[in-house]
């Protein structure tokens, strides 16, 4: 095919698209189903109705290929697992009496079953199922959630393409089941799992598929021969029936590498590849290898992960370089619009200027329509959209609004010793404990509490006009109070505020801090029905006041007990934020730790002698491939250090990260020099606790000994055992007992119950040290 008809053939499509629908109908739907306010006919309703809706909008935008199967109740990985029978034999019962009851159960736990783990989907913040498997496993195709969506989208007069976790991928990120050695390896399932893959794909070329895309995203990673070797294996055997529809290999969030020529090659019929400024190798790894002749390429040009509006004419000079490497070229986002918010149409509060700088899904949408019409027709076709979009950027790229000469001066004046604390930790540790004067396995919080229906309520009247900020600031009084007396009943010995003034631990601090712009309808999903609505950062960043300073010193003046100072760390307020991409990260980075440091230095002086500066997102933000990782964890640990070293040496400084493969940047933990860190390990049965011991961690840990991302309230024995789990690594005096994470999600019932429980656990474990009077 010559270049023209490449062009011509050029279709618009996308990955993915956001399920919770406009008013986040999909979480309120299910959360209704879970306290028994609509039943399971009103859930599936709600549920079709939003992925018709989706559809419908995607094909009047002019997406000429929709997706389906990228719908979920909960976790597109979770709904895998389902898809090839990888059901645990702890849920089997639940899902076999109910099935959708048994697949929340498997996602959220029962009081008496434990829930799958849950990490991080790659570098994003997204939280997927970690599928549990072992040398047992017996897979079974049951393929009906995505026979039935195909239909129904069909039935719409739509084309549609379905779209599944591809099965490398899917071994990939699983891990051994409990019970089963550690060093059991999923991936000798492929063999086993290939035939029910090719049995699903066989259902929905039977239902009507052309087309059905297979995601393998864990092949941008760093992978070993054999892994590659299993790639190639899988899609020579599924590449082989001829009862199959045509075979999309996509990829996305960073280049291919060793991988590139491996798909290419692969007897399918296209491949899927990002083109972004992050992947930008990928094009010239296609030329090395020839390309895809005879193949269909989907050319990910526009950006799935953030929100800023793309370079319309730099994007079509990479599908015009792409035409001649393959047989047909398509446009899509570089991965699924999943991790964007939905409209950017309804921000109301945004700054016009700023608002055209910004694309949120449905504009991502239009973009890709653009780009798909001036490949296949001319950029003659475009030039109105070509013109509003040079103006756009032209806006952005002179605007004052993204730089602040007195910023930029201070991060240039940082220096070594800045981010460095005054004395080592061992001198550090004997000041704390003297100050403190802690017990053995100390008790705390990671920091927040259940944010009631009272807390929103609040914060709705106060925007409203209904209640003055001096009487929303009497209910916070109130909330704080109420908290500060239940962790003194509760026994508890470091004690938080509560945060009950805060929305969302970046948004939050978002509002306080010059050259960040908050949404009001934002919202992306983080897990289930969990979700973020993300701030956008515009501009270089200050801090024109103290941020948490007056809460934290009104909640120490209830108590005698240290109550902790909490903040979000700069790597954090990165990573859950949209960021700009007009300058190094790294850069960005420092911006924030100052901002943070004046925060932390201003609440010690204020009298906090315990101050937590979380950061979750460290894991999260490590590079995919290792030769980027250096770079990375440099700039990222000094952040933190930028941000924490100017405190005194008797002020004990906490970090806190959760859902996270830690044994990855144990190292950079290490690098952090934080004084306690406090980390997720209820659910991987303490193996982060194994993972510091291995690397010989020298400081003070927190492995958590309750998942509150489960409803379930842990019995005292439950915890305890966890926590001779985390003393056969982690010495007395170093180990502390806490929750996985904040509790903000959590009901104030099971929140007292489970905490009850955890100090009791804490004092039956104290009493069996030998140090224990």
């Amino acid at each position: 095919m010559t270049s023209k008809s490449a062009a011509a053939a050029a279709r618009a499509t996308v990955y993915g698209y956001p399920r919770q629908g406009r008013g986040r109908e999909l979480k309120k739907a299910i959360e209704g189903y879970w306290k028994g306010r609509i039943d399971t006919d009103a859930l599936r309703a709600t549920a079709a109705e939003l992925r018709r809706t989706n559809w419908r909008q995607l094909a009047e935008a002019g997406i000429q290929e929709v997706p389906t199967g990228d719908f979920s109740y909960y976790d597109h990985v979770l709904d895998t697992s389902v898809m090839v029978g990888a059901i645990p034999g702890r849920h089997r019962a639940a899902v076999e009496a109910d099935a959708l009851d048994g697949y929340f159960a498997m996602a959220r736990g029962t009081q008496d079953v434990a829930p799958l783990e849950m990490t991080k989907w790659f570098d994003t913040n997204y939280h997927y199922l970690v599928p549990e498997l072992g040398p047992d496993t017996v897979f079974t195709a049951d393929s009906a959630k995505q026979v039935t969506e195909l239909r129904e989208a069909l039935a719409l007069g739509l084309t549609a393409r379905p779209v599944l976790v591809g099965p490398v991928t899917y071994l990939l990120l699983a891990k051994p089941a409990p019970g089963v050695a550690a060093d059991f390896d999923p991936l000798t399932l492929l063999d086993r799992l290939l035939p029910v893959y090719a049995e699903v794909l066989s259902d929905l070329r039977a239902a009507g598929a052309e087309w059905v895309q297979l995601d393998e995203p864990a092949l941008v990673q760093d992978r070993t021969p054999a892994e590659l070797n299993a790639a190639t294996r899988a899609y020579r055997d599924l590449g082989a029936p001829t009862d199959r529809p045509k075979l999309l290999l996509a990829s996305y969030f960073d280049q291919l590498g060793d991988a590139l020529p491996v798909l290419a090659k692969a007897p399918v019929e296209g491949l899927a590849l990002d083109f972004t400024e992050a992947a930008a190798a990928n094009l010239d790894a296609l030329a090395a290898v020839g390309g895809l002749p005879g193949k269909r390429l989907i050319a990910g040009v526009v950006n799935g992960r953030n929100i800023w509006v793309n370079d319309l004419t730099k994007s079509l000079a990479t599908l015009g370089t792409l035409l001649g490497l393959a047989d047909r070229v398509d446009v899509a986002a570089s991965c699924s619009l999943l991790h964007v918010p939905l409209d950017a149409t309804t921000e109301r509060d945004i700054e016009p200027q700023i608002l055209r700088w910004l694309a949120f899904a449905r504009q991502k949408t239009a973009e890709i329509v653009t780009l798909a019409k001036g490949l296949a027709q001319g950029t003659g076709a475009i030039t109105g959209e070509l013109a509003a979009n040079r103006a756009a950027l032209a806006s952005r790229a002179n605007s004052p609004i993204t730089r602040d000469p007195a910023v930029r001066t201070r991060v240039g004046a940082v220096t070594d010793t800045d981010a460095r604390r005054s004395q080592p930790y061992g001198e550090r540790a004997a000041a704390q404990r003297a100050h403190l004067g802690l017990p053995l396995l100390p008790t705390t919080t990671i920091g927040s509490f259940p944010q009631t229906a009272e807390l929103r309520v609040a914060r709705a009247d106060l925007r409203a006009g209904h209640i003055d900020t001096a009487g929303y600031e009497e209910r916070i009084k109130a909330e704080i109070q109420e908290v500060i007396s239940f962790q003194e009943k509760t026994g508890l010995d470091v004690l938080v505020h509560g945060e009950a003034e805060r929305n969302d631990m970046v948004q939050y601090f978002a509002e306080q801090l010059t050259g960040y712009l908050a949404t009001q309808h934002g919202w992306v999903q983080s897990y289930g029905t969990r979700y973020v609505r993300p701030p956008i950062l515009a501009g270089d960043i200050s801090r024109p006041e103290p941020m948490t300073v007056r809460w934290t010193t009104y909640a120490q003046s209830l108590t005698p007990r240290p109550v902790k100072g909490m903040l979000t760390g700069p790597v954090t307020m990165l990573a859950w934020s949209f960021v700009r991409d007009d300058q190094p990260l790294g850069d960005t980075a420092r911006q924030v730790a100052l901002a943070l440091r004046d925060e932390v230095n201003d609440l010690e002086t204020a009298g906090t002698s315990v101050i937590q500066v979380d950061e979750p997102a460290l894991r999260e933000t490590l590079p995919l491939r290792a030769a980027d990782r250096p770079g990375y964890l440099a700039w990222a640990t000094e952040a933190f250090r930028l941000t924490t070293a100017g405190v005194r040496p008797d002020t004990q400084i906490h970090t806190h990260m959760c859902y996270a493969e830690f044994g990855d940047i144990v190292q950079a933990i290490d690098d952090l020099d934080a004084d306690v860190i406090s980390l997720e390990a209820a659910r991987s049965h303490m193996q982060v606790a194994r993972e510091l011991a291995a690397h010989g961690y020298p400081r003070e840990a927190g492995p958590g000994v309750y998942d509150i991302h489960s409803p379930r309230v842990p019995s005292a024995d439950e915890a305890a055992a966890l926590l001779r789990k985390g003393l056969e690594a982690i010495p007395a005096e170093r180990l502390w007992v806490n929750p996985d994470c904040g509790l903000k999600t959590r009901g104030w019932p099971e929140t007292r119950a489970s905490l009850d429980n955890l100090v009791a656990a804490a004092h039956a474990v104290r009493a069996e040290l030998p140090t224990a009077d």
